[in-house]
């Protein structure tokens, strides 16, 4: 049995699926796991769909998560973890940001956005938190913190990594004059 450990991370493009896949590997590498990770960004810097795939563990072979092998999941809006809720194992944990992003097929008129997401998450997902981060960042005074509120939530479902390396993680990750905002964030994810 793998004792590798598998993140996804799903969003749109410019809501920081990639940094938010940096702070994983590099809280995973400061606890002392080999780390691999892929993100695949098509479209994205037009609202296009990212994801992310962060692997570790005492030895990873391959940075792509299969599907049903996700311990966490997080969703930087809803449709997103709808999407991927594939890769989820049995009993992870899932954390959605409850912010609505409409997809470039919706506004091309080829969709449409499920308007009840929210129950269908319920539904689907059986260990979910489901949080306004983007509204909790702006509280913080950036809502483009929302990706670090996020992560600080789905870390409560990665217990072989430490506060303290996530928060060492967060420091590496950002850009110096952001350090104080995210570390606040991550923290009130977590404690959501």
């Amino acid at each position: 049995m793998s004792d590798t450990t598998s993140v996804v991370l799903a969003g749109v493009g410019g809501q920081g699926i990639l940094l938010a896949s940096e702070i994983v590997a590099q809280a995973a590498k400061i606890s002392g796991f080999d780390v691999k990770t892929n993100e695949v960004h098509g479209m994205a810097q037009r609202g296009g769909s990212v994801i992310a795939h962060v692997r570790f563990g005492e030895k990873v072979y391959s940075p792509l998560a299969a599907k049903g092998e996700a311990k966490v999941l997080g969703g930087l809006e809803r449709i997103s973890a709808l999407r991927y809720a594939d890769y989820l194992c049995e009993g992870g944990l899932v954390a959605v940001n409850s912010q609505m992003m409409v997809p470039v097929t919706v506004s091309m008129g080829m969709g449409e956005y499920p308007a009840d997401a929210e129950k269908l998450l319920r539904d689907k997902f059986e260990n979910l938190i489901y949080i306004n981060a983007s509204e909790e960042a702006r509280k913080l005074g950036n809502v483009r913190a929302a990706n670090v509120v996020l992560l600080g939530a789905l870390s409560k479902g990665l217990d072989k990594l430490s506060e303290e390396a996530w928060l060492e993680a967060v420091k590496i990750s950002v850009k110096p004059k952001f350090i104080d905002l995210n570390i606040k964030a991550f923290k009130t994810g977590r404690d959501i």
